[in-house]
């Protein structure tokens, strides 16, 4: 529902209220919005100001890995990387090895979890690095992962938002499947494009 895209939104981008002008009487309110005043348009015509507060609503929130999270991080690994958007199964000494360098004073990897209302939804991590090509600071975002029920949502939107804001002026890098067409489009409606190179590997 549009009202509902709305709302998922305006909370993505830090708001706590939505507003709607409106000539309608007694349809938005069964959605939970409330008449405040009344307003002229950009026409002059009269025109209803509904608004609807959005804190009382369960919160999505992105913060840095803990101790704490290892189990649930380790659980979403193992069905991250069983996945087709993934090359490689990786293994149980490689997810604890990630996940203890999130936490600690590593200075290459650093790792979120996306959280609502304290139940972890997903996560991502970021291995930095330098491109001479670029002349700057290089983010790689190595792993981005989302529940199943949460998907769809612009979560995956959000993630990279934040990535883009803790790290204005790097460049960010990403891998993904060809064939994983909603993580592209996610992708590029974030900015991201395809490079002209292969990568390989030792």
């Amino acid at each position: 529902m549009l009202l509902e895209k709305a709302e998922e939104l305006a909370l993505i981008d830090g708001y706590d209220a939505v507003h709607i002008s409106t000539n309608h009487d007694g349809l938005y309110e069964k959605y939970g919005y409330e008449f405040i005043i009344m307003k002229k348009d950009v026409e002059g015509n009269d025109t209803k100001v509904y608004i609807k507060h959005l804190k009382s609503k369960k919160m999505i929130i992105i913060r840095a890995i803990q101790e704490g999270d290892r189990s649930t991080l380790l659980n979403m690994m193992r069905v991250f990387y069983s996945s087709d958007a993934v090359a490689t199964n990786g293994s149980e000494e490689i997810f604890e090895a990630d996940i203890t360098a999130c936490i600690s004073d590593n200075p290459y990897l650093e790792g979120y979890v996306l959280e609502n209302d304290g139940e972890i939804i997903g996560y991502t991590m970021l291995a930095k690095s330098f491109s001479t090509e670029y002349g700057r600071q290089c983010i790689w975002i190595e792993d981005i992962y989302l529940v199943d029920s949460y998907r769809g949502k612009g979560l995956g939107s959000m993630l990279l938002k934040y990535v883009e804001s803790k790290y204005p002026t790097s460049l960010l890098r990403l891998e993904v499947e060809e064939e994983n067409e909603k993580a592209i489009k996610t992708y590029k409606s974030c900015g991201f494009d395809f490079m002209p190179y292969l990568e390989m590997k030792k």
